[in-house]
């Protein structure tokens, strides 16, 4: 077996031959953001979040919200990108955290990880699916069983992810580009319209994101009081797939600078992209109450009718084929980052090395994206059976897309708390950086994390329901936790290698 170069904590691996590797250089730093941004989903996150924040959460100040989330998650970049700049590896989270903590945390991490986006990507299936059936039922007149749907986005997804990670990169770069190019549009109508339009600058006030949507009746929708913490959770919700830009550092042409640049310039830009667009979502009605009612009763047309009134019925059809391109791209960049989790985790002897195995011309993760493929399908049919395959609403919408989101959204507020520890903790072992970058900043990221995972445990209830898998979501992400924490150490006394392995192979080529 060829030797390993250790580069400080890291196992260098760029010379070796026993290890496949993925295509090197691939990417620039436009490749690198559109696979991020996109699986932040600027569609998705606005069509599918405002609503719930506005109409069961905190109305008006729902931009507010989104403000302090870029605040926030920029700080939380800040020693993020700081690390990346340091840390090649296209193991992500699983790597810093393994390097800054340690290995059997690092394990635990890994298979967290894995659990996130692949829920992920399940997810995004249930509102591709629901929007699919209302389009196929709306235009066509036929009713599609939900499954078949999502079935199919995963099979399409597995095909494409197949190919070389330049493919992935153009068709997540059309679908990001369309998004924004339609909530411009949206944007537009709503700021010049004649009339309709209610514009409050006092929506943007950071100090009043803990006001609540008061209980109201508004016509014959009766409205209950809203849960702050909702409002903010979404928020932040929105923003899950930015920190995916260190998965693809061994495919980047200048990771060291591409990475970092990458993750501030997503967290920045969607923040302002995002302030703006909620802004305009909550003003495009006369009256805060009509609003509130409108997110409340029929938030799946919460956008669609205003941009059908201010700029017409062709951008209404757009914006409804487009959030399908948008929620099957954002379920194509979570699985292409759940396929590098695998492909990570099998070079390093943690799963079977088969698993990362790479194609022999497009130099892609192709087994791991086939067994990613196997999971996402597991998963929404496994849901299916507990739940039904009908009622596109209910289970599509509200179960698939909804729940696994707010677990793996969960799963990744630990993490990113747990890789803030790991920021700390690295450039405390290492040297670098200055006491902002790698002490206060992520120390003010790991208290603000922990503060959204408790909010999201306190507020199932209007999250998720009554539904029986909604109320486990605590114990489910819990058992994943502690899962991989146990392998990691029964593989320090059962596998010494993988375990001296466990998120420390690094490629600096």
């Amino acid at each position: 077996m060829a030797q390993s170069k250790t580069t400080g904590d890291g196992i260098e691996i760029s010379s070796r031959k026993d290890i496949h590797k993925l295509q090197s250089k691939a990417v620039g730093l436009v490749g690198v953001l559109f696979l991020a941004v996109t699986g932040a989903a600027p569609m998705s996150a606005m069509l599918g979040n405002v609503p719930f924040a506005a109409g069961y959460g905190i109305g008006i100040y729902t931009p507010a919200a989104f403000l302090l989330a870029t605040i926030v998650l920029t700080v939380f970049s800040i020693g993020y990108a700081a690390m990346a700049a340091r840390v090649s590896s296209v193991g992500g989270f699983y790597s810093f955290i393994s390097q800054g903590i340690g290995r059997e945390v690092g394990m635990s991490a890994g298979i967290t990880s894995l659990a996130c986006y692949s829920l992920f990507e399940a997810s995004l299936t249930g509102l591709f699916a629901f929007f699919g059936n209302k389009w196929l039922s709306d235009h066509l007149g036929i009713n599609v069983p939900w499954l078949w749907l999502a079935l199919l986005m995963i099979a399409v997804i597995a095909v494409l992810a197949y190919r070389d990670v330049k493919l992935s990169a153009k068709i997540l770069g059309v679908a990001l580009v369309a998004e924004v190019a339609i909530l411009t549009i949206f944007v537009l109508g709503v700021v010049f319209a004649s009339s309709g339009t209610n514009f409050n600058p006092e929506a943007l006030n950071v100090f009043k994101v803990y006001t609540a949507l008061p209980a109201q009746t508004v016509g014959t929708v009766a409205i209950p009081a809203g849960a702050a913490a909702v409002g903010i959770f979404m928020a932040f919700w929105s923003w899950v797939g930015f920190e995916m830009a260190p998965n693809y550092a061994e495919e980047s042409r200048d990771p060291k600078r591409i990475v970092p640049q990458s993750i501030l310039l997503s967290v920045i830009g969607l923040g302002i992209f995002y302030v703006i667009v909620s802004w305009c979502a909550v003003s495009a009605y006369p009256t805060e109450a009509d609003m509130a009612a409108k997110a409340f009763s029929d938030g799946v047309n919460f956008y669609l009718t205003p941009i059908q009134q201010f700029v017409g019925t062709w951008a209404f059809e757009l914006m409804f084929l487009l959030i399908l391109t948008s929620s099957f791209a954002c379920g194509m960049a979570f699985h292409n980052t759940a396929a590098r989790y695998l492909y990570s985790l099998a070079r390093e002897g943690v799963l079977p090395r088969a698993v990362a195995e790479t194609h022999d011309h497009h130099k892609s993760p192709h087994k791991a994206s086939g067994v990613q493929s196997v999971l996402a399908a597991v998963w929404v049919i496994l849901y299916g059976l507990g739940y039904g395959f009908d009622d596109p609403s209910g289970q599509a919408w509200l179960g698939v897309y909804t729940l696994f989101a707010v677990l793996g959204t969960g799963l990744l507020l630990v993490l990113q708390a747990i890789v803030s520890v790991a920021i700390i903790l690295w450039f405390k072992k290492n040297g670098g950086g200055n006491v902002f970058t790698t002490v206060i900043a992520p120390a003010i990221s790991f208290v603000v994390q922990i503060w959204l995972v408790w909010t999201l445990i306190a507020n199932l209830a209007t999250l998720g329901g009554t539904n029986g898998f909604a109320q486990s979501l605590p114990y489910v992400g819990l058992a994943i936790i502690l899962v991989g924490l146990v392998w990691g150490f029964v593989l320090k006394s059962s596998n010494p290698e993988a375990y001296k392995n466990i998120g420390h192979m690094v490629n600096n080529e």
